[in-house]
């Protein structure tokens, strides 16, 4: 098993997070569970794939064992068809990545500070073995720091973070990336899924968006 390199934020990244504890010990998001929007999409994904093993990265208080809605008794473990989930929140002392087939990173890397973005995808990558799939928000959010700054300090445009995350996932070859970029609450743009590998074996130069 390869050795996964710590990750280590900048002075700004660590403040940054130290608020964010401070807002989840005053109740911030502690009642939300983010895949659930996106349990269609995400069960098709899953099955496509055979994804049964996940690391949910930035995961909240996670609802993974709980119904996935009210009109199923599935837990959202049972609906997708996963055998194992792992949590990684780091707003919560002693929170423990690990290796999974897919790394799920929902609403994380926009209240991520910009100098920190490059090491902690890089992060996930690492921590992925089949495929990372991504929703980041590209709006400001309602909530605000605790020292009055918007709660989504990365706010950037889809294309921007598409060109980015190919920058950096040209490093995995054989890990699959999906992108869902939402540039208002109810309203999102879906990249076709890439790896380095499918650019490599397409016939064509230009890839597509």
């Amino acid at each position: 098993m390869k050795k996964i390199p710590e990750l280590k934020l900048s002075k700004k990244g660590n403040d940054l997070l130290d608020m964010y504890k401070q807002m989840v010990e005053e109740g911030y998001r502690n009642d939300y569970f983010n895949p659930k929007k996106y349990k269609e999409f995400l069960k098709n994904i899953f099955e496509e794939n055979n994804i049964k093993t996940v690391l949910d990265y930035g995961s909240g208080q996670g609802k993974w064992e709980d119904k996935i809605d009210n009109q199923t008794n599935y837990s959202a473990l049972d609906y997708f068809g996963l055998d194992k989930v792992y949590q990684y929140e780091p707003t919560i002392v002693n929170s423990k990545k690990e290796v999974a087939e897919c790394v799920l990173c929902f609403d994380v890397l926009e209240h991520i500070f910009i100098s920190d973005l490059k090491n902690i995808i890089t992060d996930l990558y690492n921590h992925a073995s089949k495929m990372v799939v991504l929703q980041i928000a590209c709006y400001d959010a309602n909530a605000k720091l605790p020292n009055g700054e918007n709660a989504h300090v990365s706010v950037r445009n889809p294309l921007w973070w598409k060109g980015f995350l190919d920058s950096i996932s040209s490093d995995f070859n054989s890990i699959s990336t999906v992108l869902i970029c939402t540039t208002e609450k109810n309203n999102a743009s879906v990249f076709k899924t890439w790896s380095k590998n499918k650019w490599n074996e397409s016939k064509t130069y230009k890839t597509e968006l």
